[in-house]
């Protein structure tokens, strides 16, 4: 099922702000990407800082460390039910980061916040992020499990003792945990002896400024493997009217081969803008 507007977890993710698909992807999948990231995993170092947290790791550029990131980024349900959500802004949805987190015994919970906060624009006409945590290991409780504010979406959260109780997203590989960009979140605490690993996939809107420098982690000799819908999401492409273009042209010329090293320039705007503009031009020309 692919059509996020008839999908049972677009209601909920709206009412409640964030909701946990089970059985998204394949566990032999998520499991083969978890074996891919071994030995990023372990020569990542610690974070420093209270927000990343002094006993987590993290890195990003998935999608040139395994195949198997592919996966999640095109997750057919998540990625409509992302372009329904985040639509209504956008002309396009992006990809906004493909990193992976582990978080290790004795890290303290991570402090409760909101991702869209990374974007200075007014807050609550319109979401920002889609963000999906997808858990490489089993998550619980009591090593770290996301920590989700049902509702906060919809609140204005100025002080941490306006938050309810949260809910500890317990659920396995293969699982997806959803939440919106406006939901209160952060990761638990691991009071265990072991490592709780995940891959957190966002998607943002097109013409905000991503969270993980997509052109530096997938550069053109990387994207060219790219399948095309993943390329586009990975930045190769723009976003009307012009924005995101090379030397004015869309980006994805740069995913073929014998770019000319003056392209020419060329529109790239809206509908509505490309008939105002013509009739505009068109009267000029006339005065000639």
């Amino acid at each position: 099922m692919t059509d996020a507007a008839h999908s049972p977890w677009l209601g909920q993710i709206r009412q409640d702000g964030y909701c946990i698909i089970p059985d998204a992807l394949p566990r032999a999948s998520v499991e083969a990407l978890d074996a891919d990231l071994a030995e990023a995993f372990a020569e990542a170092p610690f974070g420093s800082g209270d927000f990343y947290g002094f006993r987590t790791k993290r890195f990003g550029s998935l999608l040139r460390r395994s195949r198997w990131a592919a996966d999640l980024v095109l997750q057919p349900v998540i990625l409509a039910m992302a372009r329904e959500i985040l639509g209504d802004a956008c002309e396009r949805i992006q990809l906004n980061v493909a990193q992976a987190i582990a978080i290790h015994p004795g890290e303290i919970a991570q402090f409760p916040h909101c991702d869209h906060d990374m974007w200075a624009g007014e807050k609550g006409a319109h979401e920002y992020l889609l963000n999906v945590m997808w858990p490489l290991t089993e998550f619980t409780a009591a090593n770290g499990a996301t920590r989700i504010y049902p509702g906060t979406h919809r609140q204005t959260v100025e002080a941490l003792d306006q938050l309810g109780a949260p809910i500890a997203a317990e659920c396995q590989p293969g699982d997806a945990i959803c939440f919106l960009g406006s939901t209160v979140h952060g990761a638990g605490p691991n009071q265990t002896h072991d490592v709780r690993r995940a891959a957190v996939i966002g998607y943002s809107l097109g013409w905000l400024k991503p969270y993980e420098n997509l052109w530096l982690a997938y550069p053109p000799e990387v994207a060219r493997g790219f399948p095309a819908e993943l390329a586009e999401l990975a930045g190769y492409c723009q976003h009307r009217p012009n924005l995101g273009n090379y030397e004015g042209q869309c980006p994805s010329i740069l995913l073929r081969d014998g770019v000319s090293e003056f392209p020419q320039a060329t529109d790239a705007l809206r509908d509505d803008q490309k008939a105002a503009v013509r009739e505009f031009a068109e009267a000029q020309r006339g005065k000639r």
